[in-house]
């Protein structure tokens, strides 16, 4: 659901990049004020996580189709809606930064639509409230299953609000909508699932890394370790292999406008800020498509990546040895970036 730039007027992707980033100024006071410093390296490992498993592409049988998960409801179960947030920033920056996945001025809109509603929707008003205060692995189940869902079917509305007010893509919405929510109710009950799977497992191993605010205890902090290794391991053998297995299909989005188009190339806006932001993105992007330069389609095609959504998902040519260096190579970077943050926020503490 990484949306491209070509969706977008800049005024839409301004706004949504102000919004953004408000709210992640509000998002690292509260981390700041709430922050267990021993939760810094999982922030870390849980981003790594998180690219890799965006990484993997699962087909949607019968639809053509395929989706991925989002991991916003897992990492705020895991790390509180704050923190969440703060991760899920994390990745889709370095995704759209180094690797051209989602475009840079589309930006403010994908940390919108994959980190707030899970964080702070999905996951309070729905997850929370089936669980309740005595929670069971049945209960879990569904409540994961309803939040997961809901999270993906709010940022699908997201995406065809933000694409409707932009004006620029000429995408009939209504068309557009009928195709986007059913394919994201099917994407989201797969979150679901591997999201209750995984909750269910740490509910069992590791109880306590459910609670927001850990007691101060050693059982605690040799939790997190375990806890940490465990995800480190699992993101670096994701992304450096298991990503190779991961379907060729297009995503919910861009089958959706691929159906909606009927196949046909959508007209977006060339040149002016839309030309100098591509422009700047394949200039950072090293591993452009999660493959290397040397294997990507054409030049011009190559410039035009961040178009691919509105294009109906155009085919690339991948090398399965870069798109497994990118991996690993993303999962790291996304590792240092959510640290980093964690690294900041702890040592403005210290400062004030």
């Amino acid at each position: 659901m990484h949306m491209a730039d070509a969706l977008l007027s800049p005024a839409v992707g301004g706004t949504m990049w102000l919004i953004s980033a408000g709210t992640i100024a509000y998002c690292s006071k509260k981390v700041r004020e709430e922050l267990d410093e021993r939760k810094v390296p999982l922030m870390g490992v849980l981003g790594a996580f998180t690219f890799a498993a965006q990484m993997i592409n699962f087909t949607i049988p019968l639809t053509g189709s395929s989706g991925h998960l989002g991991g916003g409801l897992l990492l705020t179960l895991l790390l509180g809606p704050h923190a969440a947030f703060l991760v899920i920033a994390s990745v889709l920056v370095v995704q759209a930064l180094f690797f051209a996945d989602g475009g840079i001025m589309a930006l403010g809109c994908n940390i919108f639509n994959l980190g707030f509603f899970p964080a702070f929707i999905a996951a309070p008003f729905i997850y929370r409230r089936i669980v309740g205060c005595d929670p069971g692995r049945t209960r879990m189940t569904v409540a994961a299953l309803c939040a997961a869902v809901a999270g993906l079917l709010l940022g699908a509305c997201g995406v065809m609000l933000e694409t409707a007010e932009s004006g620029v893509s000429a995408l009939p919405i209504v068309p557009f909508m009928t195709l986007m929510l059913p394919i994201h109710l099917a994407i989201g009950v797969v979150e679901g699932v591997v999201t209750a799977s995984i909750i269910s497992l740490v509910a069992t191993a590791r109880p306590e890394l459910l609670v927001h605010t850990l007691p101060p205890t050693p059982a605690a902090g040799r939790s997190l370790r375990v806890a940490a290794a465990a995800f480190l391991a699992i993101a670096l053998l994701s992304g450096g292999f298991f990503s190779l297995f991961a379907s060729e299909r297009p995503d919910g989005l861009e089958w959706s406008i691929d159906r909606t188009t009927g196949g046909k190339e959508l007209t977006g806006v060339d040149g002016g800020i839309h030309g100098a932001v591509a422009a700047l993105q394949e200039k950072l992007a090293f591993l452009p498509g999660y493959t290397f330069r040397r294997a990507a389609a054409t030049e011009e095609e190559s410039l035009n990546r961040n178009d691919k959504a509105v294009q109906g998902g155009g085919e690339e040519v991948k090398s399965p040895v870069g798109t497994g260096v990118a991996g690993i190579v993303g999962g790291v970077i996304t590792l240092a970036v959510a640290v980093l943050a964690g690294v900041l926020i702890k040592l403005k503490n210290q400062f004030e």
